[in-house]
């Protein structure tokens, strides 16, 4: 997906849970290009094969089992999305950090609600 779609898609999904704000537009637009470069990784990973690991030859002719590069790289971009994500309050946890209010039932207390009562 291109970054600017998973702008409006980050948009929206901060507009849902109400964490949303003008100034965190510059942290949705990293997030996307972040979220782009994470899918074109796994795109090229799967491209080449998909194999979690590989074999690398060393400059003296050993060969050796490594870790995929490819998969390596959308890993550290999958991670450093999701910190994104809870930023915006788009984990629990993070929803949670931002505002625990939204997680729980506002309570009224008595008075309030007393003071409704009389004006309805």
């Amino acid at each position: 997906m291109k970054a600017a779609q998973w702008k409006r898609k980050i948009k929206d999904k901060c507009v849902d849970v109400g964490t949303y704000k003008s100034a965190f537009d510059p942290v949705i637009d990293s997030l996307a290009d972040i979220l782009e470069q994470r899918d074109r990784a796994y795109c090229e990973f799967l491209a080449y094969g998909g194999d979690v690991c590989i074999t690398k030859t060393s400059d003296r002719g050993a060969v050796n089992i490594a870790k995929n590069p490819r998969l390596q790289t959308w890993s550290d971009l999958n991670a450093l999305a999701l910190s994104y994500w809870r930023d915006l309050g788009l984990t629990p946890a993070g929803l949670k950090k931002i505002d625990e209010q939204l997680m729980k039932p506002r309570k009224v207390s008595a008075l309030a609600e007393a003071l409704a009562d009389l004006g309805a």
